[in-house]
C-alpha cells in the first residue's frame, strides 16, 4: 500500500462518514478558533498600546523625582531634593537637548461665566507641543518666559472649547482655575483618547503657576527630548552625571523611551502567549474526541483490518492508515476554525473597527500545526491497537 492508496483510503473513510467527521473535528475547530482570536486580540491591544505610546516619539527621555531601586511608595517620599525648574533649566542647557518640558499635573474645575468644567491640567513649559508633537490649533501656545514669574496665560484642550464656550471664542477670554485668573491664549488641535485619558479635556498653564496652584515643592516629571545625532544611552549618563551634580546624590529616576517601549513590549507579548495557551486547552477537548471516535473506528472495522492484514498489509502500513485519519481529521478541523476565525474578525472589522484584533500570521501557522500535533498524539492509541490486531482473530469478528 502505496502513499496514494493510503490517502485514497483515508478520503474514504471520513466521506462515508461524513456526519461523525464533522462532529469530531468540531472540538478542534472551536479550540483552534478560540486560541487564534485570543492571539489576535493580543496582539492587537499589544500594537495599540505601543503605537499610543511611540506617538510621543522615541528620543524622549522622562527623569522622575526619588530612586525606584529603593522600593516603598516610590521616590516621592525618599527623594533628598525635589526636581525643580532649575534642573528643568540647566538641561536645557546641555549638548544634543532639543527640548525640555516640566510637567506639574492635577485636576481640577475650570471656570467661564457661569459654565464649569472639571478637568485634567497640566502645567508645563512652552517647549510642550514641539515635545509631545501637540499642534496647535488655535492662537498660540504658552511663551517662554526667563523671568521669575510666569504670565498667567492658560491653553484649552479641543473639548474643554467645546463645553465651555459653545460656540464662541475663546481666545483673550478669562477664565478661572483653583481660583486663580488665567487668559486663554491658544487652543491645542483634537488629539483623540490614550488608553483610556482624552487628551481633549484638558488645560495647560505655565509650570511655576502650576507648583503654586496644586501647592507642590517639586516637579512631578521632567521630558527631556534629545537631538538625533546621538543615543539615549549617552543622554542618560550626561543627564544623570547633570543631575547627580546639582543634588549631591542619585535621587532620580531615568527612563528612556526604549526602555519603557521594550518592557511594554515584553509585557504584552508574555500575556498574548499566555491567553493563547489559555485557549488552547479547548484543544484538549478535541484531542479527547479523536482519540474516542478513532478508538471506536477500531473496533467497528477490526474485520477490515484483518482484511487488509490477510492481503498483505504490514502492521506499519496499518498504524500509518489510523495515524493518517486522526491527524486529517484534526487538520481538517483546524483549517475550519481558522475560517471561523476569519469570519469572526470580518465581523468585528465591519461592525467595531476601533476593536484592537489584529491577527498575526505566525501564531495561526502556529495554531494549524498544533491541531495537526494534536490529531497525531491523539491517533497513536488506537493505531497501535489496530496494527496489533491478530489477522485470523479480526477476521473472525466479521
Amino acid at each position: 500500500m502505496n502513499a496514494p492508496d493510503l490517502l485514497k483510503m483515508v478520503t474514504r473513510t471520513i466521506s462515508f462518514g461524513r456526519t461523525r467527521a464533522v462532529l469530531t473535528s468540531l472540538g478542534i475547530t472551536i479550540g483552534i478558533a478560540a486560541v487564534a482570536l485570543l492571539t489576535s486580540i493580543g496582539e492587537g491591544v499589544r500594537s495599540y498600546v505601543m503605537d499610543e505610546f511611540s506617538q510621543f516619539g522615541a528620543r524622549i527621555i522622562a527623569i522622575n523625582p526619588g530612586k525606584n531601586v529603593t522600593g516603598g511608595m516610590g521616590g516621592i517620599l525618599s527623594t533628598v531634593r525635589p526636581l525643580s525648574l532649575q534642573d528643568a533649566e540647566a538641561l536645557r542647557q546641555a549638548p544634543y537637548v532639543e527640548y525640555v518640558v516640566p510637567v506639574v499635573q492635577g485636576a481640577g474645575a475650570i471656570e467661564h461665566k457661569q459654565r464649569t468644567r472639571n478637568v485634567d491640567i497640566f502645567g508645563v513649559s512652552a517647549d510642550m507641543p514641539a515635545a509631545w508633537r501637540f499642534a496647535v490649533a488655535q492662537g498660540r501656545f504658552l511663551p517662554r518666559n526667563n523671568d521669575a514669574r510666569s504670565s498667567p496665560y492658560a491653553v484649552i484642550g479641543h473639548k474643554v472649547k467645546q463645553e465651555l464656550f459653545q460656540g464662541e471664542s475663546p481666545l483673550g477670554q478669562l477664565i478661572r482655575i483653583g481660583g486663580m485668573r488665567f487668559r486663554v491664549i491658544g487652543v491645542i488641535e483634537p488629539k483623540g483618547d490614550m488608553l483610556g485619558f482624552d487628551l481633549d479635556d484638558t488645560a495647560y498653564i505655565p509650570a511655576d503657576l502650576a507648583l503654586d496652584l496644586f501647592n507642590r515643592e517639586g516637579l512631578m516629571e521632567i521630558d527631556v527630548i534629545f537631538s538625533p545625532a546621538t543615543d539615549s544611552t549617552y543622554m542618560s549618563a550626561l543627564i544623570k552625571k547633570m543631575l547627580i551634580q546639582r543634588h549631591g546624590r542619585e535621587d532620580f529616576t531615568l527612563i528612556t523611551q526604549d526602555q519603557m517601549l521594550t518592557s511594554l513590549n515584553s509585557i504584552l507579548s508574555v500575556l498574548t502567549l499566555a491567553v493563547g495557551l489559555l485557549g488552547s486547552i479547548s484543544l484538549l477537548v478535541g484531542g479527547v474526541g479523536i482519540l474516542t471516535t478513532m478508538t471506536t473506528s477500531v473496533r467497528e472495522r477490526t474485520s477490515e483490518i484483518g482484511l487488509l492484514r490477510a492481503l498483505g498489509a504490514t502492521r506499519a502500513q496499518v498504524l500509518s492508515l489510523f495515524l493518517a485519519e486522526a491527524v486529517t481529521l484534526s487538520t481538517i478541523g483546524g483549517i475550519c476554525g481558522l475560517l471561523l476565525m476569519g469570519v469572526v474578525t470580518t465581523l468585528a472589522f465591519l461592525f467595531a473597527p476601533e476593536f484592537p484584533i489584529r491577527p498575526h500570521v505566525p501564531f495561526l501557522l502556529i495554531a494549524l500545526l498544533l491541531s495537526s500535533l494534536i490529531g497525531l498524539i491523539a491517533g497513536v492509541v488506537p493505531a497501535l491497537q489496530a496494527s496489533r490486531l491478530n489477522p485470523i482473530d479480526a477476521l473472525r469478528t466479521e
